[in-house]
């Protein structure tokens, strides 16, 4: 199982199936032939060499010439920040020559499946200019706790509804039902994700940067925030 998971996070670093069972394999065993390669991971000489060709393009691998070429892993953290430092300087290239004026969509986005979801509440987060309002369950909650800190250290408002006790001093915390897998999210009264999201939802929600559903989404949350205060006066007298 862990085989097969540490394979699938390399294929996101840019590498096929076959050649991150080769250079998971190289990163065993070290030294190697191609034929060597070939006879231990049980795929096809022609397929072998091919894919250590592609992973010495690609910064994965080195070859000694000695007696018999062979291969030799790069090491894993070098050649994952190198891959990183490529894709962020690409990113900086393909931003300053977008095509064409970009104009904020502000329709209603169906977003569907956990990590896209995931996804865009974490860019919501880093993007947050002055101040966000987040309300779910503590399970997701957890999930976005690096990024809340961050934004209470920076001196933003950071307002969290969520059903246990939270400690994130600097937030404005309140406690309300249990929320299963119901969330909501605004930043900077610009822009609203909510729907449902777990690992035993839909995974689905609803994203928009549209003024008069981000206005009505903020008064929910006030109102929802006015009610929790309110049960709690009453449940001290």
């Amino acid at each position: 199982m862990k085989e097969n998971q540490f394979q699938e996070y390399l294929i996101q670093f840019g590498l096929t199936r076959q050649e991150a069972v080769i250079y998971r394999y190289l990163l065993t065993e070290r030294k190697q032939t191609g034929y060597e390669i070939s006879k231990q991971t049980g795929i096809s000489r022609s397929n072998t060499y091919s894919a250590l060709s592609s992973l010495v393009e690609k910064g994965a691998a080195y070859v000694l010439e000695e007696a018999a070429k062979k291969y030799i892993p790069v090491d894993l953290k070098e050649f994952c920040d190198n891959r990183i430092r490529r894709l962020e300087e690409d990113r900086e290239w393909l931003i300053a020559h977008l095509p064409g004026k970009h104009v904020e969509e502000e329709g209603y986005i169906t977003i569907e499946g956990r990590i896209h979801i995931r996804d865009k509440m974490h860019n919501l987060l880093v993007q947050a200019g002055s101040r966000v309002y987040v309300s779910c369950s503590m399970a997701c909650l957890e999930e976005l706790m690096p990024e809340l800190e961050r934004l209470v250290r920076q001196g933003k408002k950071v307002v969290i509804i969520t059903d246990q006790p939270c400690a994130l001093e600097g937030a404005e915390i309140y406690l309300s039902e249990k929320k299963s897998s119901q969330i909501g999210m605004i930043a900077d009264s610009r822009y609203v994700i909510t729907g449902e999201y777990g690992e035993r939802s839909m995974n689905t929600c609803l994203y928009s940067g549209q003024r008069n559903f981000v206005t009505l989404f903020k008064n929910a949350l006030s109102n929802e925030i006015k009610l929790i205060q309110y049960t709690e006066e009453v449940s001290k007298q």
